[in-house]
Order: C-alpha cells, then sequence, then structure tokens
C-alpha cells in the first residue's frame, strides 16, 4: 500500500519526532503475547458471571423461579434485577434536547424484555463453567407483548409501545432548517432524489467486551478493569450510581483490542459486575462469548434517509431536504443518548457542498433490539453515502461528470470558515485539494479511458468518487452528542520526572489500537526536549489524571496531543529554571533537547537525572525556592475543535455471472492536518477503508419480523477478508489546523468515504442497467435482484 505527502513550506523546521514514522512502541508487547487485556487479569479467587439472557424480543416478566440454579454446585449467588434493586441507582442519559425521551439504564432487566439478548438474570459461581451450568436451571415465565422489529411499524399508531411511560416508540426528533427549500426545489433545473438504507451492522471487535471487577475489602474499594473506550466516564457514572466516591472507584482500560465505537458506552454489565463485587466483597470476572457479544453490544447505523437534491442548470446544488427514521433499538445509551447517530446523519447531511437551502428532520424510534450507539464515523457514513449519491445522480442528469460536479460545490480555499446549511462550521482545510490529489493519484482520465475500453468488451467497470469533512477533536463549544450535559471538548495530560530522571506522561484518553503510546510520546519528546525512548506514556486509568472521558470522535491527537504540548512547555519551563541555577547561566540563555539543559553556544549541559536529583535528592545545590517539583498538569480544550476531509475514489468491477464486486483501484486522499506518525495514520486509512468495504459490500445485522437475529455468527455475518481489501494508495494533503500542534483527527475517515465511493462505483458498473443503488451493504443477491429486475423491465418494455 503506497503513501504519498504532499511537503509543506515548513517541512524543513519539522521536529524529528513528530511527522517521523517511528515503530509502534506497543507492538512488541502485543505481537508476542505480553499484552494485558481485561480477561487476562487473575485476581486472588474470582467469581465468575454468566448471563441469562431472553430470548423474547417484547414480553412482561411474569416469574423468575431461580432456587435450582441457587442449588447447583459452585454457584455463589443468582441474581435477578429485584435481588439488587436497593444496591443502585438507575443511570440516566441526560439530554437537554427538546423532544427527547431517557429511558433508564438497569443492570437487568427489570418487570419486562425488550430486546432479544436482554439480560434477565446472572450466576455468579466459582467458575464461568458451573455458572453456565446453573443457567440452564433457571426457569423464566414470559408474557408475550408483541414484537417492533421495524423503524416504520413502530411509529405507526396501534404500534405497541416499548417504553409506555414515554408515550411515543419516537425517542428523539430534531429538524434542521435554512431558507426556503421547496421554492428552491420548484426552481430547480435538476431534481434528483430517492430512498436510502445502510443496514445494521457490528462492530465486531477482536476482543469481545470482558469486564473484571477486583474488590479491596481493607478499603471497600473497586477497581474495575474494562474493555471500554471511556474508562473516565464509566468510573463517573459507576460511581454515582453505587453512591461509591471517585477514590474508592478506579477503572482501568487496559490493553484494549479494538471497539470501532461499541466499547464506547457505559453497558448494563459493568453496572452489574461492580454491584455483584460490592455486594459478595470478592473479585468478580466476566467476557462476553461471540454471540453475546454480537447480539448485545451496541450496533451500528440502521438509518433510512428519504432525501432530494436540486441542482442548476450549471451543476451547482441549491437545495437539499431529508427526512431520517433511525431505528435506535430498546434503549438510549449513556452517554451519548440515542440521538448520536440519526441526529448526526442529518447534521451533516450538506457535507462539504455550498447548499444555499437545507431541511432535514429526524426521528429516531426505539425497536426490540439492541441499542445503536457509537461507530467509526457515527452518522457521516450514512450521510456521506445518501449526499454522494445525490451528486452522482445530479450530475447524470446533467451529463457532467462526477468530478467536476464535485470541482463546482465543494467549499473553496477563500470560503473558509464555512458554515453548513445545517449550522456545523467548517474551519480552513482541503476540500478541493483533496479531490484533486485523489483524481491525479489514481490517474483519472486514463481511467475513464481504460473504463470505456473495458465497457466495449462487455464488462461493467464503474468509477466512485465520494468527499467528505467530519469535525474532529472537538472542543466545549460543541458537545460530541448534542445537549448531553457532560463535558467531552477538553483532556488533561499530566507530565511527571521522577527523582531518577524518569519521565512519565499520563492522559485521559484510552487507546483502543490507535498506537496512542507512541505518537503521544513523540509530541512529548519534541515540546519537552525529552529523549522519545525515556517517556513512558499512561493512559487509559481514571486514578491517572482527575478528570478524563476517553478516546472518541477522532479527539485523542487534537485534545490529548494538545495538552501534551501545553504540558511539556510549562515542565520545560521549570527545568530550564533549575538548570540555570545548576549552570550558571540565564533561563533565558538554555536550551533543552535530548534530555539535556545545555547553554547556548557552549558545551555546559546537565541531564534530566543530574536536574532530577537536585531537585528531589542533593539538599545543598539548589535554593529552597528553586525546588519546584517536576511536574506539569494542563487541561487543553480546542473550543471549536478543527475540520478533517478527505476524498475517496473507487474503481470497482462487478461479475456478470456471480454478481461480486471486485475493487480494482482504491485511492485516498485526506487531510488530517499535521501529521505525528505517518505509518500510524496510513494504519488507520488502512483499517478504516477496510471496514467502510465491509460495510459497503457485506456486514449486515438481519433481524426478522419476530426481532430474532438471523445472521449473530461469523457464518452468516459476513466481514471482508484480505483478498477483498485491495492495494490503496493513500495521499496526505497535509495543512496544519488552527488548534494546538496543527493536528486534525482522523481515525474515522476510512468508514466515512469508502462506502459512498463504493456505492457510487457500483452504480456507475451498472449503469447499462439504468438502475439506482440506494441501499448498502450491496451484497452478491442484491445486485443479481437489481440486474434482473432491469432485464424484466427492458422485456416488457421491448414487448409493448
Amino acid at each position: 500500500m503506497n503513501s504519498d505527502r504532499h511537503a509543506t513550506p515548513s517541512e524543513v523546521l519539522r521536529p524529528k519526532n513528530v511527522g517521523a514514522p517511528i515503530k509502534r512502541t506497543e507492538d512488541p508487547r502485543l505481537l508476542t503475547g505480553n499484552g494485558e487485556y481485561t480477561a487476562d487479569r487473575k485476581p486472588d479467587r474470582p467469581l465468575h458471571l454468566a448471563f441469562l439472557r431472553s430470548g423474547q424480543p417484547h414480553a412482561k416478566i411474569a416469574r423468575i423461579d431461580t432456587a435450582a440454579a441457587l442449588e447447583s454446585a459452585g454457584v455463589v449467588a443468582v441474581l435477578t434485577a429485584e435481588e439488587i434493586a436497593g444496591d443502585f441507582k438507575p443511570v440516566i442519559p441526560f439530554s437537554r434536547m427538546p423532544n427527547y425521551y431517557a429511558t433508564p439504564i438497569l443492570p437487568l432487566a427489570s418487570a419486562k424484555v425488550r430486546y432479544v439478548g436482554e439480560a434477565v438474570a446472572a450466576v455468579v459461581a466459582t467458575s464461568r463453567y458451573l455458572a453456565e451450568d446453573a443457567l440452564e436451571l433457571i426457569e423464566v415465565e414470559y408474557e408475550p407483548m408483541g414484537p417492533i422489529a421495524r423503524a416504520e411499524m413502530a411509529v405507526a399508531e396501534d404500534a405497541p409501545l416499548l417504553h409506555e411511560e414515554a408515550g411515543t416508540n419516537v425517542l428523539i426528533a430534531r429538524e434542521f432548517k435554512k431558507g426556503d427549500v421547496a421554492a428552491d426545489l420548484a426552481a430547480a433545473r435538476v431534481r434528483v432524489g430517492g430512498r436510502f438504507e445502510m443496514t445494521r451492522k457490528a462492530a465486531l471487535a477482536m476482543e469481545p467486551r470482558s469486564y473484571a471487577a477486583e474488590y479491596d475489602k481493607r478499603r471497600d474499594a473497586l477497581t474495575l478493569y474494562t474493555s471500554s473506550n471511556i474508562p473516565g466516564i464509566v468510573r463517573d457514572a459507576i460511581s454515582e450510581s453505587l453512591s461509591l466516591p471517585g477514590h474508592r472507584l478506579r477503572v482501568v482500560a487496559p490493553d484494549v483490542g479494538g471497539s470501532f465505537g461499541s466499547k464506547g458506552s457505559l453497558y448494563p454489565e459493568e453496572l452489574l459486575i461492580c454491584i455483584a463485587a460490592r455486594k459478595l466483597r470478592r473479585s468478580v470476572k466476566w467476557t462476553a462469548d461471540r454471540l453475546e457479544d454480537v447480539s448485545s453490544s451496541s450496533q451500528a447505523f440502521a438509518e433510512i434517509v428519504d432525501a432530494e437534491m436540486g441542482f442548476d442548470a450549471n451543476g451547482v446544488a441549491t437545495s437539499l431536504q431529508a427526512d431520517v427514521i433511525g431505528d435506535v433499538g430498546a434503549y438510549s445509551i449513556y452517554p451519548w443518548t440515542c440521538g448520536l447517530e440519526p441526529v448526526q446523519v442529518v447534521s451533516f447531511l450538506p457535507g462539504p457542498y455550498k447548499i444555499q437551502s437545507y431541511r432535514g428532520a429526524v426521528r429516531g424510534v426505539a425497536t426490540c433490539k439492541p441499542p445503536t450507539g457509537p461507530y467509526r464515523g457515527v452518522g457521516r457514513p450514512v450521510s456521506t453515502f445518501v449526499a454522494e449519491r445525490l451528486m452522482d445522480m445530479g450530475a447524470k442528469a446533467l451529463g457532467i461528470d462526477p468530478l467536476e460536479i464535485r470541482r463546482r460545490n465543494l467549499v473553496r480555499a477563500g470560503e473558509f470558515p464555512y458554515r453548513i446549511a445545517s449550522g456545523i462550521i467548517w474551519d480552513k482545510t482541503g476540500f478541493i485539494e483533496c479531490l484533486d490529489a485523489a483524481a491525479e493519484t489514481i490517474g483519472y482520465e486514463q481511467l475513464r479511458k481504460e473504463q470505456a475500453e473495458a465497457r466495449s468488451q462487455g464488462r461493467l467497470f464503474g468509477i466512485g468518487i465520494a468527499s467528505y469533512a467530519e469535525l474532529t477533536g472537538i472542543g466545549s463549544r460543541i458537545a460530541v452528542a448534542p445537549g448531553m450535559p457532560i463535558n467531552t471538548g477538553s483532556e488533561t495530560a499530566k507530565i511527571t520526572i521522577d527523582s531518577t530522571g524518569g519521565i512519565t506522561a499520563a492522559f485521559g484518553v484510552a487507546s483502543h489500537g490507535q498506537g496512542l503510546e507512541t505518537t503521544l510520546a513523540q509530541i512529548v519528546a519534541d515540546d519537552l526536549g525529552a529523549r522519545f525512548e525515556d517517556i513512558r506514556v499512561i493512559q487509559g486509568d481514571s486514578d491517572e489524571v482527575p478528570m478524563s472521558t476517553g478516546t472518541y470522535a477522532s479527539r485523542s491527537a487534537v485534545l490529548g496531543g494538545g495538552a501534551a504540548k501545553h504540558a511539556s512547555r510549562i515542565l520545560q519551563d521549570k527545568i530550564k529554571r533549575v538548570a540555570s541555577h545548576l549552570l550558571e547561566a540565564s533561563a533565558g540563555d538554555i536550551e533543552v533537547n535530548e534530555g539535556k539543559a545545555i547553554v547556548l553556544g557552549t558545551d555546559r549541559a546537565v541531564s534530566f537525572k543530574q536536574i532530577a536529583r537536585a531537585v528531589y535528592s542533593d539538599m545543598k545545590t539548589l535554593p529552597v525556592d528553586a525546588r519546584e517539583e517536576l511536574t506539569a498538569t494542563y487541561t487543553y480544550d480546542p473550543i471549536n475543535g478543527t475540520t478533517a476531509a478527505a476524498t475517496h475514489i473507487a474503481a470497482v468491477e462487478v461479475d456478470p455471472a456471480t454478481c461480486f464486486v471486485k475493487i480494482h483501484k482504491f485511492v485516498v486522499a485526506e487531510d488530517c492536518g499535521r501529521i505525528i506518525n505517518p505509518m500510524i495514520v496510513d494504519g488507520q486509512v488502512h483499517g478504516g477503508v477496510a471496514q467502510g468495504i465491509g460495510a459497503a459490500l457485506f456486514e449486515e445485522l438481519i433481524y426478522d419480523d419476530e426481532g430474532q437475529l438471523l445472521s449473530a455468527s461469523l457464518v452468516d455475518y459476513v466481514i471482508p477478508s484480505a483478498p477483498e481489501v485491495p492495494l490503496m494508495d493513500v495521499v496526505h494533503v497535509e495543512s496544519e489546523s488552527a488548534v494546538a500542534g496543527g493536528f486534525r483527527g482522523m481515525g474515522e475517515g476510512g468508514t466515512i468515504g469508502a462506502p459512498a465511493a463504493i456505492a457510487n462505483a457500483i452504480a456507475d458498473a451498472l449503469s447499462p442497467f439504468d438502475v439506482d443503488v440506494s441501499i448498502l451493504p450491496m451484497t452478491p443477491e442484491r445486485i443479481f435482484r437489481l440486474i434482473q429486475s432491469a432485464k424484466l423491465k427492458a422485456k416488457e418494455n421491448s414487448d409493448d
């Protein structure tokens, strides 16, 4: 996989760590089996949990009989909602949004169940095997209440209510408006539209969800080890729910084997395991099996969008309207709420384009399925799919090349900052530059000639383009989820030099595969003036910094990196002040580099170790008032965050016999600001595109009309493997952002752009049949049905 970078004028001024493709320092332990995941924890004599999960999609719990299970070998306790009722307060995913109902989050189902897979009871035993055996002895009597498996069914007047106290199955409703959409659409030269859908997806991280609650009898305290990317948020929520002060509840995310968003919410099982450990005064462990993980972890997408876009005669988009129904599942998630995914669909739908009028309305509808939650890209894969299909449909109707119609509509360099029709503001970024770089790299004009040659041979060869924009590193002015009363706009770094000269940098962000131990150390090394190999990075531990949230929304580089830069410079000033005494020189004449403080223009220097000894050990060298602790803490808030952008171009071929899609070429040109580690950035792009290919061609959670999951195993839920992921070219259009360090987030981009580019490429390949690509994934069965329908229609027309 190739990667190029468009150099900036400041290239020669780069520090030697930031911008360098340094190998990830995490990898040696992870690749040699020396990582420590939650399931690897070995507390003293731990107990083990197993959950009895509902087989009913929607039913009252009439009776639970646990007597036989309690008598089973090795069983210590059997917990039901009634058993633990006095041990916690429900967690409420509050929001200030109007037209929103916050469903309480409970550790176990109480009174009724609302989806297949919801936990009804839990067995605590001396081994997982014995706990599983005891589950079979629990008797549950249900009174079915009628499933609601489709969002359209849930909004019908006679639909059963999942949450009677809400009075409706519409848990969230919002609308964005600008200008007179109806008038602009009526005046448009061309109007294109349709009904678009992205079906449900599973995040499917390599490591299933896993929790270990370790109980400290001496302090009546808990340490929860969790495969989470939001340990700080989890700590605060459980602390409130269990009335347990933060100094008696530590939450640690050790090595985490992927998340893709699904580990970015508080889960009922996290609450339950802490309740069980505290109630039994023992350490307790639980790791989901793959079936549990697929059927009970938060899921993605499930959006239906009816959209229409108007263009003038020159191919300029004038108007856009959309009505969205989001199938949000049975509950609102904490802390993001059920509005996270569907509201972001309508807020990001105008994308990087200058559309003068817009109306986007959305309803988040409760159904008998697991909740939808964060997933890599959050809303933007759907909004980009819809907007980019509309762009291609407009280009086709007007006879304009798809590349050219985007060039006419993208926000240009002189127009930033630009407020799009939904109200989001894009700061200066490379929309046009990414489009041009992608076209140049793939050889767009030559590729069109190759396509013409392929079509002359009867081959179904298509080219697809997708351009998008995303907010990254969002600061305090914009909540990650609308109306959410939790600070997600700042992050803290604490950097300390100990008495041996060792450097420890602690952060509130939490890695789940992004290489933060490497990239954050690169930033600290340059801004502190330390050696990269001397820095230890700690993240994912709620005890290390006073307030942390975690990693999500492409924020780690922007917020964590910004905090690192500021804290490093504060600590460097302290180093200079101490060194000025040791070297008998002005602090302004001292440079800090490679772990030494050096008097400019001389060979006089002291190492960090010597400086630390003078501060902490040697009581004679420094005046008392000069012995300041060698530590610095900084909480960074970028206020607005910053914009990242990219263009993806795909060239595909559809096999007319099997209807399988082969991706021949794939190019990504992205602007993620100043690059910290190009090797890690490329890896994030490659992985994101692979995941986007899954969303475009393979992955789908299929539920029947009774709310039963039909694709609950990796036999039925298909993910791309190595042969389906093509070699790709990655081009970096590197423009520094306005936030500290000039960084932009980029971890989600591959999943945002790839599905839309592939959808457009398939539509282009199938253009001889004049069919619409309006649903993802485009499986071979769906392509076959499109082709057959087109052939039947053509035959009917010829018969007429």
